[in-house]
């Protein structure tokens, strides 16, 4: 290996980590770094200096970023159902995304939260706030001023704070409450699950029009829980379907397998103040490629009926 490549390989896990954070897609934030990474080797080529190759990346894969935002918001605008990003399973110990400084930037929570705010104000909150750059740098990334970056830095800290749970949860006990989630689900225990769940909890499933799924998000502890109580009983008469409990996004989560183990379904948790205050699935296969062979679901329900 080159000490070309071994500089790209370094710089890797920084643009995805910006890019990811940015997009809410794997397959979108690889492309983006692709392209960032090619510009580097290009600039190179042409002996331009580079004082520094983090700084360089993260500046290209950020304006990357914000121009694929752009246009990927308006094919998420004739998305089928709900939207939700491309989950990552995070206890993987090659994950790129354990390169990133803050876990909580990459839960699924706030990358949805992410969403509502401009692509100028995402990049500004994410370089400021996760990835440690000085406003006067974030000025030449996002081709701003230093008052107006600071604006958006503001108004976008703001917004997701009166929408993020004011509450923390330790690890040990997110995984305690995920363990009895799951074992409650896995008998159908709908008074366990209740007692599980915040009052306003929220479940959302995305299908991408190729997988059923809910059309609309679900909120309230009864309406929630006997929901994925009728689920997970109808589930139950597929034997060739299972369950396994993984890290989702940094937070507690399952992925569901056929009998060969591809891949059907995520579900990630989001949790604060010792309560269950979001259950996201994810079941469109394009979503979950990125994760491995991917069974077909569809074919599966046809089966059964």
């Amino acid at each position: 290996m080159t000490s070309r490549d071994e500089l790209l390989d370094e710089l890797r896990p920084t643009a995805f980590a910006i890019a990811y954070r940015m997009l809410g897609s794997v397959s979108e934030a690889e492309d983006v770094v692709q392209e960032a990474l090619l510009r580097v080797h290009h600039s190179l080529d042409a002996g331009e200096e580079i004082a520094s190759p983090r700084a360089f990346v993260a500046t290209v894969t950020t304006r990357l970023a914000i121009n694929e935002l752009r246009s990927a918001r308006a094919r998420r605008e004739r998305y089928v159902g709900e939207w939700l990003p491309e989950p990552i399973i995070t206890d993987a110990r090659d994950d790129p995304a354990r390169h990133a400084e803050t876990a909580d930037s990459l839960s699924l929570a706030m990358l949805v939260l992410l969403e509502s705010l401009s692509p100028e104000q995402r990049a500004v909150l994410l370089l400021h706030d996760v990835f440690g750059y000085g406003y006067p740098e974030i000025t030449d990334i996002v081709g701003k001023s230093e008052d107006n970056v600071r604006q958006l830095a503001t108004r976008a800290r703001q917004h997701v704070k009166t929408r993020r749970p004011r509450f923390t949860t330790t690890r040990e006990q997110q995984d305690e409450l995920a363990r009895k989630f799951f074992a409650a689900a896995e008998h159908g225990d709908l008074a366990g699950l209740e007692a599980l769940l915040a009052h306003d909890v929220e479940l959302t499933g995305d299908g991408g029009g190729k997988v059923p799924a809910l059309a609309r998000s679900l909120r309230g502890r009864s309406r929630v829980a006997h929901t994925l109580t009728n689920w997970l009983r109808a589930l139950a008469r597929f034997p060739q379907v299972s369950m396994r409990p993984v890290e989702v996004n940094g937070d507690p989560g399952a992925v569901y397998v056929d009998d060969q183990e591809r891949l059907l379904g995520v579900w990630a948790l989001e949790i604060a103040d010792g309560e269950i205050v979001g259950i996201r699935s994810i079941v469109n296969p394009d979503k979950l490629g990125h994760l491995g062979p991917v069974g077909d679901a569809v074919a599966i329900l046809r089966a059964a009926r």
